[in-house]
């Protein structure tokens, strides 16, 4: 274990925050045709595996409240280094948190565990890729561990 003195001069990892909107905690019951057996807590244990591996810390997070899913933005602003985001149904939406995520001033990657585009018509439209460096769609959960890894790359970039 390293001492307090040489904790505290260790630089901090940067934070990533994961963003999941409504009806994502039902995953591994709604659809499973469409997105598969996995659970919220695979996908949250595939985060923090491939976090730790990537030397990046995460804050995963899901809600079912648009309102809750844009304060969260903003208390990210100044506090992480980026956000990846499965927005649900409010990737096709929602204006305000698209607003939020532009002022946040904060790459984003859009991560979806379905192809949204070989979807219904009103899934085609994304609000959040309007604002977002990319999107990671219809790979399944393994879509998160790339948007980790992408974004891993990105800030190491930035530091660089």
């Amino acid at each position: 274990m390293l001492r307090p003195e040489v904790m505290s001069h260790a630089s901090p990892m940067p934070l990533i925050a994961v963003l999941n909107g409504p009806n994502i905690n039902m995953l591994g019951l709604r659809q499973p045709h469409l997105y598969g057996s996995a659970t919220l807590d695979d996908v949250e244990q595939l985060c923090a595996e491939t976090a730790e591996q990537l030397g990046v810390a995460i804050d995963f997070r899901q809600t079912n409240g648009e309102g809750e899913l844009i304060t969260w933005v903003q208390e990210f602003r100044g506090r992480a280094s980026g956000i990846i985001i499965n927005a649900g149904g409010y990737t096709h939406t929602s204006v305000a948190l698209m607003d939020a995520l532009l002022a946040s001033e904060l790459p984003v990657i859009e991560v979806h565990i379905t192809n949204i585009h070989r979807r219904e018509e009103f899934r085609h439209v994304s609000y959040i890729s309007k604002v977002a460096v990319g999107m990671i769609a219809g790979l399944g959960i393994q879509g998160y561990a790339l948007a980790l890894t992408a974004m891993a790359d990105m800030i190491s970039e930035n530091d660089s």
